[in-house]
């Protein structure tokens, strides 16, 4: 075996060191270095493969895709922070008060409507946990259905394009971001229509657990709700056109669109008279802190992963993840456990960063389809982000949620929709066209 025993090492105490609670970025480097030093000092390691390093993070700095990030999440904070996600809520929100559960499918097809626009979990979950939640408890929905659609729709954004989640897994896994952006759609749809049915279907049972809204608390009526339509919902919508519609008819790459989507939010905050100072401050902060975070961890990955592979780690579990009896449907099953449980202790960004590089060899040698694989990946990955005890998305509602509801009861909330994801992505693995269809039409 040879001295393929430190690589083994060099992973498993970078694990602990993260579920450890410390920064991903310095626990990188900080193994490289430790396990690096002690490669070189039993003859292990050939420390001509760092002058690698330069290379790859030129690379990493020229690559056009991850040029997306900054723009995609410049466009959300600009949404969030002007007000204009909030008039969408509460407008979707009055339309469809009149129906049981209408307050629900509100938050579900705002979450998908936001997820199309901006790509960004925290702040969705956020702004519909102050904005819905109380609306929801005061008119006497239950607590969990309430939680649990808030926290399963804001989470539509790691999915649904331009989710932040598929252009770094398309940096990661070597393909198209207008590709997996086609090949994600359809299932981020079918998530948001099965969290729709699941509302409709119990409120219909049981219409205690989410009655219609009264009629004292739809405050707009008539044409004057037709008017508060065009302008609140009507703008975004034309917004999520110009983004998507402009990659999926080849007009525009993802980067490109993400620079209009920037400016067209930037435009409809002006619009409403909310373009200010300090909302420009404020949302070049968050997106200079979101992509600073995602270029330090790119960097000190690249570094890890030098001194991980220069110790034969790569190729030993390359060959593991090949012969594993079964073949295809073990990798599967062992490739989507391990995201999953990565993905109940991390960000999705550290993730694909640790994960992807050793499942990647694999796949490719099974000769699987990398879009397909990143589609599975990406719902696996919003199913572990709202996974009890420690999901990302169950914390950012729970900082939010009224004292009236318990942590315990936030939690359980997400079991209902976390079935739902699981099926969802049975069908997504079994049937593929469900990803690969709209891609093949794109190419004839």
């Amino acid at each position: 075996m040879g001295f393929e025993w430190l690589a083994i090492a060099m992973f498993v105490g970078f694990f602990f060191i993260l579920i450890s609670g410390y920064p991903v970025a310095p626990a990188f480097a900080g193994t490289a270095i430790i396990f690096g030093l002690m490669g070189l000092a039993v003859g292990a390691f050939d420390i001509n493969l760092l002058l690698l390093l330069p290379n790859v993070w030129f690379q990493t700095m020229s690559n056009f895709t991850l040029l997306a990030i900054p723009f995609f999440v410049f466009l959300g904070v600009v949404l969030e922070k002007s007000g204009l996600a909030e008039e969408l809520l509460e407008t979707i929100g009055i339309v469809l008060g009149p129906l049981r559960g209408g307050m629900a499918l509100a938050v579900i097809i705002v979450g998908t409507l936001l997820a199309a626009t901006t790509g960004v979990v925290a702040a969705t979950v956020i702004m519909m946990g102050l904005l819905s939640l109380p609306v929801m408890l005061r008119y006497g929905y239950d607590k969990r259905l309430a939680a649990g659609v808030i926290v399963a729709s804001g989470t539509l954004a790691q999915l649904i394009p331009p989710s932040l989640v598929l252009v770094v897994l398309s940096d990661q896994l070597g393909v198209s971001v207008g590709d997996l952006f086609l090949g994600a759609l359809i299932p981020g749809l079918m998530l948001s229509a099965s969290y729709a049915i699941y509302v409709l279907v119990l409120a219909f049972l049981y219409p205690n657990v989410a009655p219609a809204l009264p009629l004292e608390a739809r405050r707009v009526q008539g044409k004057a709700l037709i008017k508060q339509v065009i302008k609140a919902v009507l703008p975004p919508c034309l917004l999520i056109l110009a983004v998507l519609g402009s990659i999926f008819f080849g007009i525009a790459t993802p980067t490109e669109a993400g620079a209009v989507g920037a400016v067209g939010a930037c435009f409809l905050a002006a619009s409403k008279g909310r373009w200010t100072q300090n909302l420009i401050k404020d949302a070049a902060h968050d997106t200079a802190v979101v992509t600073s975070v995602v270029l330090m961890i790119l960097f000190c990955s690249s570094f890890f992963s030098i001194v991980f592979n220069g110790l034969g780690g790569k190729e030993l579990i390359t060959q593991f993840l090949l012969n594993i009896p079964g073949g295809y449907i073990s990798f599967m099953i062992v490739s989507n456990l391990v995201i999953f449980i990565l993905g109940v202790f991390l960000e999705f960004i550290e993730i694909c960063f640790i994960a992807l590089p050793l499942l990647v060899p694999a796949a490719q040698a099974l000769g699987i389809d990398m879009v397909w694989f990143g589609v599975v990946i990406a719902i696996n990955l919003q199913t572990a982000f709202i996974s009890p005890p420690v999901g990302f998305s169950l914390f950012y509602l729970q900082s939010v949620a009224p004292k009236e509801i318990p942590t315990t009861d936030i939690h359980k909330s997400a079991l209902p929709f976390m079935l739902l994801q699981g099926l969802i992505l049975i069908v997504v693995i079994i049937f593929p066209q469900t990803v690969r269809w709209l891609i093949d039409i794109s190419y004839n």
